[in-house]
């Protein structure tokens, strides 16, 4: 069983991750891009691949990912190219226009969260370790679906 201190500390930093979620998708408003979307061209951002592994590491059914990147090829931020070892396989990467938003969408995500940490007495690092945290959980899971 949790202790109290301790799920306080989990409760309060999905609060605070809700939250701050929320202050992002605000910032990324006048790009008419949604937090989902946001989320595709980050991962893309670091590198081409495919709708499945896509779905994997956003943790949501491919579907959903076929959802919201049709939206993202429709708008040519994202283009599909067929595999050349497996002409089933689609890769999914960013265009030059979908590079361009995403450091649009960074610029103005970072712009909203430095004002709201412009609030804090020190520097924050209290959420630092919860990303390093989801991260390594991430990781753990995706190996375990292999």
């Amino acid at each position: 069983m949790m202790s109290a201190s301790r799920a306080r500390t989990t409760t309060g930093a999905a609060r605070a991750v809700a939250r701050l979620a929320k202050q992002v998708e605000v910032a990324l408003t006048p790009l008419d891009l949604s937090l989902p979307q946001y989320r595709v061209l980050a991962l893309l951002g670091e590198g081409s691949t495919a709708s499945s592994v896509l779905a994997r590491r956003l943790a949501v059914s491919p579907p959903t990912v076929t959802s919201v990147v049709d939206g993202l090829v429709g708008r040519d931020l994202v283009e599909r190219h067929a595999d050349p070892d497996d002409r089933r396989r689609l890769t999914l990467l960013l265009t030059r226009e979908g590079t361009r938003l995403l450091a649009a969408a960074d610029a103005a995500a970072e712009t909203r969260l430095d004002e709201i940490a412009s609030y804090f007495d020190d520097a924050p690092t209290a959420l630092d370790g919860w990303n390093v945290a989801l991260d390594r959980n991430r990781d753990a899971r995706m190996e375990q679906d292999r």
